[in-house]
């Protein structure tokens, strides 16, 4: 919109809602700052290019800095200049020369364009001396813009699935249709090109529940990345918590895309959970720009060295932490966090790094603290699923099972345990089961139910499944760093050869294995989550931390599904999910008992040879084999209607050792005979077998193999 500098007049506004609110007739500003002296709106020409207005803001209530402008529409670019101390010995870094994106700015617009100026001390300056810096960023500075937030939803609904019934998809926005050839090209690797009916369609075939996408709140490109020809792909480095990335957008729109692109997978049923990055900001540590929350109060936005407040605390690995323990941080993530589900509609959220986010003013994690209590009591949030990544780089950040009551948790134990057992480690049956089952050590003791535990092989953050199986050492050559960065223990084997290979002995293994864990993730109780392009064999070349690969590194080759192998492993996937969600005993909503008060048992644990685990065997280091026999009358547990559920009796045989094991079926007054459901030995995994009698002849579960029987019900349950 067009700006007259000399008729512009500004009101005292309201210090509530803080960014830029469009009310129809003008628009508010409201910036909290507790430390500055004074704070300046600056308005710039439509292409951002020029700096047509410097408009003080004179109000201020709380904190919080405020005026309204009766002309101003959407459409208008700003940002702002905030005054005080220069002190960064004391933990104040005000400088005006440096302008400043809004927080709550709710769309950016424009290029990141790097130079020294960015940065609010001289870039070379002596030492750690941080000289005052009075070069202009404006120039090369993105630029806040007032949207209009309307958008005709018309019936959107969440999907509101059930926690028990969920199954997640974790997908990056750009690399998932980069390549798709059903999406028109000028909509891959967009918000439009997710919403694609080829897509959705796919998604929907697959049978998974959610899709959860990597980052996509704003956030610039890295200069030190920008220097070495890469780019930051993942996106863990956000720098406005209301705007969706423009670069994931295929029109100069991108909140009004974003929001057709939820509302076209909520009608196909999908829910959208969002990956954010709350724990720490953009710019880094105390030798990092300028372009925020650094620049509007550095210290109340971030945690400081205490006795050393030139630095920023580093929980997170990025050279910062945001200071949730501050009441308007807090507000900041909390009002974020509604936007999301008010204004964009999404389901839920999964939270990088959360153990940060617990931490209290003196940097104690405390899951009973105001973080934790904020969250639970919020009416909007405690309708939507939230998902912790349940660890940080701290003291004591290591925090699986320990977040309360309301929260899922990525169950790294999950991942450890299955890797460790399918690649043939001895000694881990009775880890094994508690991943099998839910991980009742883990979650059941603050009255958690199985839900909790989000079950996952593989994540955006290590090797692909294809890779697990391929490489025994990461390959990240191509990062620029040496090969040292990423995780040098990934519990992974390359089934014989060490990447590509011709040897049809090796790759016959390495798809058994994706088998493996395909089916040993997706009859886990507990809630599965699939890495997007496992289920067809997607690869990274051994790339175990593509973060900066926005390239055909990270992008999904759908070429890939076209091979006979893949398309044979997406069947089998399918077929895998469609048993969960036919089965109701594979997705219980309460953890085991063991016996019920009714005499029923809801779970035994049998050896090779047909009888029941005793307590020593558990421990032995030589086991690597076990069966579990999930009988229909213990599942005890009712459907939405209050209507008690009913499933048929399952017998899961596990055999990581190298060699065959006949398996004896054990004799159960249940089960006079089973059908076999999934081997993953064959080649689809589904034998034709006929049914299986267990006083007749054992099951030959051949070397690193899974084995699903079914039996149905027709007989009383077992006591």
């Amino acid at each position: 919109m067009a700006i007259n500098p000399a008729t512009m007049a500004i009101w005292p506004g309201r210090p509530y809602p803080l960014g830029a609110h469009w009310d129809g007739e003008g628009v508010n500003f409201a910036l909290f700052s507790a430390h500055a002296e004074r704070v300046v709106l600056c308005l710039f020409d439509a292409k951002g290019k020029h700096e047509v207005a410097q408009i003080p803001l004179r109000e201020r209530s709380g904190g919080v800095w405020h005026g309204y402008l009766p002309e101003a529409r959407p459409g208008l670019l700003y940002g702002y200049r905030v005054h005080g101390p220069y002190r960064p010995e004391d933990g104040q870094r005000f400088n005006a020369h440096k302008l400043l994106l809004d927080p709550y700015a709710k769309a950016i617009v424009g290029p990141l364009q790097w130079s020294d100026a960015q940065f609010g001390y001289r870039i070379g300056s002596r030492g750690e001396d941080l000289s005052f810096n009075t070069r202009n960023s404006a120039p090369g500075m993105p630029k806040c813009q007032v949207v209009d937030t309307a958008f005709h939803w018309g019936e959107d609904r969440l999907p509101r699935v059930p926690w028990s019934d969920t199954i997640i998809y974790e997908l990056h926005v750009r690399g998932f249709t980069q390549r798709h050839p059903e999406v028109p090209a000028h909509l891959r690797g967009t918000y439009a090109g997710l919403a694609c009916g080829p897509v959705i369609d796919y998604l929907k075939a697959l049978g998974v529940t959610a899709i959860e996408l990597l980052p996509i709140h704003y956030f610039p490109e890295e200069r030190h990345l920008l220097d070495r020809g890469l780019n930051n792909y993942w996106g863990y480095s956000t720098l406005g918590y209301f705007a969706p990335n423009p670069r994931y957008a295929a029109t100069d729109n991108p909140v009004a895309e974003f929001k057709s692109m939820v509302k076209a997978l909520h009608s196909a049923g999908l829910e959208v959970i969002l990956d954010v990055v709350y724990n720490h900001s953009a710019e880094g540590n105390h030798l990092g720009p300028t372009l925020s929350f650094r620049g509007i109060d550095n210290a109340s936005y971030y945690r400081l060295v205490p006795g050393q407040p030139r630095y920023t605390m580093d929980y997170t690995g990025c050279g910062n932490s945001l200071n949730t323990a501050h009441p308007r941080v807090l507000q900041l993530v909390m009002d974020s966090l509604r936007y999301w589900v008010q204004e964009m509609h999404v389901d839920g959220f999964r939270f990088d790094l959360a153990a940060t986010l617990a931490r209290d003013a003196k940097g104690v994690v405390d899951q009973d603290g105001t973080f934790m209590d904020v969250i639970q009591q919020d009416p909007v949030l405690a309708q939507v699923k939230l998902i912790a990544e349940p660890w940080d780089l701290g003291e004591d950040g290591y925090q699986v099972g320990r977040f309360p009551l309301g929260w899922s948790e990525w169950n790294g134990k999950y991942r450890d345990v299955v890797r460790d057992y399918w690649r043939g480690e001895g000694g881990l049956i009775g880890e094994l089961a508690y991943r099998l089952t839910g991980s009742a050590d883990l979650y059941e003791h603050n009255g958690r139910r199985p839900h909790a535990s989000i079950n996952f092989v593989t994540a955006h953050d290590g090797f692909t499944l294809y890779d697990l199986v391929s490489y025994n050492e990461r390959h990240n050559e191509a990062n620029g760093e040496h090969n040292h960065d990423g995780e040098s223990h990934n519990r992974s084997w390359n089934c014989g050869a060490e990447g590509d290979t011709d040897d049809p002995a090796v790759l016959a293994l390495r798809l058994h294995q994706r088998r493996n864990f395909l089916a040993t993730l997706l009859l886990s109780q507990g809630v599965p989550m699939l890495l997007a392009g496992d289920e067809v064999g997607r690869t990274q070349r051994g790339n175990n931390n593509a973060y900066c690969q926005d390239n055909s590194i990270s992008w999904l080759d759908w070429d890939l599904a076209w091979l006979q192998e893949n398309r044979e492993l997406l069947a089998f996937t399918q077929r895998l999910i469609a048993i969960r969600r036919q089965h109701p005993t594979f997705r219980r909503r309460h953890f085991f008992q063991g016996l019920h008060g009714d005499g029923v048992r809801d779970i035994l644990w049998f050896n090779p040879d047909g009888r029941e685990i005793n307590d020593d065997e558990w421990s032995h280091d030589y086991a690597r084999c076990l069966g579990l026999y999930l009988p229909g009358a213990g599942l005890k547990e009712d459907d939405e209607r209050g209507h008690p559920r009913h499933d048929d009796d399952f017998l899961l045989l596990c055999n990581a050792h190298h060699d065959d094991i006949p398996f004896i079926l054990p004799l159960l007054p249940a089960a006079d005979s089973f059908i076999v459901l999934i081997d993953t030995a064959l080649p689809l995994g589904e034998p034709s077998n006929g049914n299986l009698h267990p006083a007749e002849e054992p099951y030959p579960v051949r070397g690193r193999s899974l084995v699903l029987l079914q039996h149905r019900r027709g007989s009383p349950a077992i006591s």
